[in-house]
């Protein structure tokens, strides 16, 4: 980015609401003493008039005042000139006006400090003093005590005003450098913000495909770049797939013979490394018309899951603070990649679970009850035979249609989830009152939600509640079942009991009967822990908690 160009500052400015007062002020009084006087000469009441308007034209158009302008010392000087015409004019020691003399040696001291002003002052005595003398040819009427004493104040002015000029001036060094400061700490403070922004927003999908796409598009928020390309560590074959790329086209799987230098180097080691210029023997980079790059391994849980690169196109792009950011950013980056890919491997397995939860609802709900038809219909089809079998069809029929809506519910069960539309409350209020149509359960329902997780997160915490439930109405035998949700966007409570038979909670067969260990699967794959509180004649309580971390 080029530097912009200083301007330098307007030392007047911190004056700028009591050089006007000052000026009124003297104004005032040098009218007030031509009223009191009663001497209305033509020569008073022109210059009254001319220095009422010079008086309120400077306060709409203050004076200014820039070290090295010229023009801006011509102003002060007119200032200084304007006062001392009118004081000759009107009576020199012993002009209405005289007090407007120090407005002007005052401005002087504010805008140059003490030699300046000084010099002013001395200046303003002597143009009022010696035309005083030579044009009145009588020494008598030449008051010399007056002049002494005027000359004596204006310098005590000058002093004051010089000594004011420069306090004013150091504190307004020291602002300038406070604010310098200031500046910085804010720099450095928006460059956290993103950083810690980015750390707490990729983790917040577990899909890769969204991890990645996001890793992108933050650095992209944080430094200019051409192009960009994200690869992943394949253990399998000690190659590398390609995660997600933009402008530049490498190939899909690589080996490491196959990186190019500055990436090969980045896996090597332990941190970023910045390029200035590929083409100084460090290079070529994944782009052909790459001049700079950023490369960094992507390092979590202490092993290399990924590298990372950022070009561009001109040599030099890249500076420390692209670096401080990159190097900031790919801790986060790294983490979140590694836990989106340990949790498609835990899906994968929760899958494999989902289908054996599936065939088991098949099995316990419809394949019993299918069973049962089947050998009705073969007791029912002998009686036929030899006997009335009327009452028997009527029964099988109502049957028949109690084993439809078992399979209509159980479908109804799996088709439901927690959607971008409908949040976990919702959809725990929706299978709620299923299940109470269905079952002989009091059911009391609870919630308090203040925000919402991340889709995936919800979802299972979602199948985690199914389950607990499913459970509840098929094996606790219990009359009352409770639920409650807590959520406020980053921590999370779901609480399952009921009153019902319970078991040991140390009987592995009971647990797996009871889907338990999926449940468990699910809660470490979106890093939630699950607590179970069971005892036979003592009902059980499932208990998930979710907290952000801190």
């Amino acid at each position: 980015m080029p530097e912009m160009e200083l301007t330098p500052s307007d030392r007047l400015a911190p004056f700028w609401p009591l050089i006007p007062g000052i000026r009124w002020g003297t104004l005032t009084v040098g009218l007030v003493i031509t009223a009191i006087r009663q001497v209305y000469e033509l020569d008073v009441f022109i210059w009254g008039l001319v220095l009422l308007g010079y008086a309120l034209w400077r306060t709409f158009r203050p004076l200014h005042y820039y070290d090295g302008r010229l023009w801006s010392i011509v102003a002060v000087l007119t200032e200084v000139a304007l006062n001392v015409w009118a004081v000759v004019g009107t009576g020199y020691w012993s002009s209405p006006f005289i007090f407007c003399l120090l407005t002007a040696v005052m401005a002087a001291g504010f805008a140059r400090g003490f030699a300046f002003a000084v010099r002013t002052a001395l200046a303003v005595a002597f143009c009022v003093a010696v035309p005083h003398y030579v044009l009145t040819h009588n020494s008598a009427t030449f008051n010399k005590l007056d002049t002494a004493q005027w000359t004596v104040e204006l310098l005590l002015v000058a002093l004051v005003a010089g000594y004011a000029s420069r306090l004013f001036g150091e504190v307004e060094a020291r602002r300038t450098l406070a604010v310098d400061r200031m500046s910085r700490l804010a720099e450095a403070n928006a460059l956290l913000f993103s950083l810690h922004r980015v750390a707490q927003t990729l983790p917040a999908s577990l899909d890769l495909d969204d991890v990645l796409a996001s890793t992108v598009s933050r650095l992209r928020d944080l430094i200019d770049f051409d192009t960009a390309a994200v690869l992943l560590r394949d253990d399998a074959t000690s190659g590398w797939i390609l995660g997600k790329a933009e402008g530049v086209r490498p190939e899909l799987t690589l080996r490491d013979a196959d990186l190019p230098p500055p990436l090969r180097a980045a896996a090597a080691g332990a941190g970023s490394i910045l390029i200035a210029d590929l083409s100084s023997g460090e290079g070529p980079g994944l782009g052909q018309l790459s001049r700079s790059g950023l490369y960094s391994p992507l390092r979590a849980r202490d092993s290399l899951v990924g590298l990372i690169a950022l070009e561009h196109q001109a040599p030099d792009h890249f500076g420390r603070r692209e670096l401080g950011l990159f190097d900031g950013f790919v801790e986060p980056a790294a983490l979140a990649i590694d836990n989106a890919r340990w949790f498609g491997r835990l899906r994968t397995m929760g899958a494999e679970e989902e289908r054996s939860r599936i065939a088991r609802d098949i099995h316990d709900r419809i394949g019993q009850a299918l069973a049962y038809l089947a050998f009705e219909l073969d007791r029912i089809t002998k009686r036929s035979r030899t006997e009335l079998v009327h009452p028997e069809l009527e029964q099988l029929r109502t049957d028949v249609r109690t084993v439809v809506t078992e399979v209509r519910e159980t479908l109804y069960d799996l088709r439901t989830d927690v959607t971008d539309e409908h949040d976990m409350a919702e959809t725990l209020d929706e299978f709620l009152k299923r299940v109470a149509e269905r079952a002989d359960l009091e059911i009391t329902f609870r919630h308090s939600s203040t925000g919402r997780l991340p889709l995936v997160m919800e979802r299972e915490l979602w199948r985690i509640a199914q389950e607990a439930i499913t459970n509840v109405e098929r094996h606790a035998n219990a009359a009352h079942l409770s639920v409650r949700w807590e959520c406020d966007g980053q921590n999370a409570q779901l609480t399952v009991a009921d009153d019902g038979e319970g078991f040991e909670s140390g009987y592995a067969g009971r647990l797996d009967s009871y889907g338990l260990t999926g449940m468990r699967e699910r809660a470490d794959a979106v890093g939630a822990r699950i607590d179970i509180d069971s005892a036979p004649e003592r009902g059980t309580t499932v208990r998930c908690r979710l907290e952000a971390p801190a």
